[in-house]
C-alpha cells in the first residue's frame, strides 16, 4: 500500500522565501503543496478550505501575527504539525510560538534536506529544534524561574523540566543531533524526541 504524501501549506510573506520553500516540498516526492500563502488573510482561506498534515509558518506578516494563526489551527485542526520558519532566534518569539502550539522550529537559512528531514521528523511525531533555539528555551525556563521566585517562598522554585530534559536541552544547545545524545545518555533518538516533544507540552499554556 503506497503511503499518502505529506500534505502542507505554506505562510511566508517575503517572496524569495515562500518561493524556496515552495521548491523544496514540491521537489520532494513524498510531500504535496496544498497551498502558499503571503500574508494572514491569504493563510486564513486556504486554512478554512483544505485540509492538510503539515503548516510552515512566518511569524511575521504584514497583516498580522503568524502566532494567531498557530493558535487557530493548533484549536481547530489538532491533527496539523505546525512548523515555525523564521530568521528570529531569541526566546520570546520561540516561546510564544510553543505556547500557541508549534511543535516545530527551524531557521530560514537552513539547507533543503534539513527542512525535508525536520518535516519527515515532526510529521513522525518528534519536535525538531536547532541549537539556537534549544539555547533560548533554556533561557526563557530561566527567565521564568527567576520572575517567579519573589512570589514563593525562598528556595523552593521548581524548574518545569525534568533533569534528563534539561540535560537534553543542553546538549542541543551545543549543536548535537538525536542519534549523538542518544549515543551519549544510553537511550534511542526516538525517545530523544519524545522527551523534546514533553518539553514543548511544558512550555505551553
Amino acid at each position: 500500500m503506497t503511503e499518502q504524501p505529506i500534505s502542507i501549506i505554506i505562510v511566508e510573506d517575503e517572496p524569495e522565501f515562500r518561493r524556496r520553500f515552495v521548491q523544496i516540498v514540491e521537489n520532494e516526492t513524498s510531500m504535496k503543496l496544498v497551498g502558499a500563502a503571503s500574508n494572514k488573510r491569504e493563510a486564513q482561506a486556504i486554512i478554512d478550505r483544505e485540509s492538510f498534515d503539515v503548516m510552515l509558518i512566518d511569524l511575521g506578516l504584514p497583516d498580522g501575527s503568524g502566532i494567531d494563526l498557530i493558535r487557530q489551527v493548533s484549536q481547530k485542526k489538532p491533527d496539523v504539525d505546525i512548523m515555525v520558519v523564521t530568521v528570529f532566534g531569541d526566546e520570546q518569539h520561540v516561546v510564544s510560538s510553543i505556547e500557541a502550539g508549534a511543535t516545530g522550529y527551524i531557521l530560514k537559512d537552513s539547507a533543503p534536506a534539513d527542512v525535508i528531514s525536520c518535516i519527515r521528523l515532526l510529521r513522525a511525531g518528534g519536535s525538531p529544534v536547532s541549537p539556537v533555539v534549544a539555547r533560548s528555551v533554556l533561557r526563557a525556563i530561566r527567565n521564568r524561574m527567576s520572575t517567579t521566585a519573589p512570589a514563593r517562598v525562598p528556595g523552593t522554585e521548581q524548574n518545569p523540566l525534568s533533569a534528563r530534559e534539561t540535560e537534553i536541552l543542553q546538549l542541543l544547545a551545543k549543536g548535537m543531533s538525536f542519534n549523538e545524545i542518544g549515543d551519549i545518555l544510553g537511550i534511542s533518538p526516538h525517545t530523544v524526541t519524545a522527551h523534546i516533544k514533553k518539553i514543548y507540552r511544558k512550555l505551553a499554556v
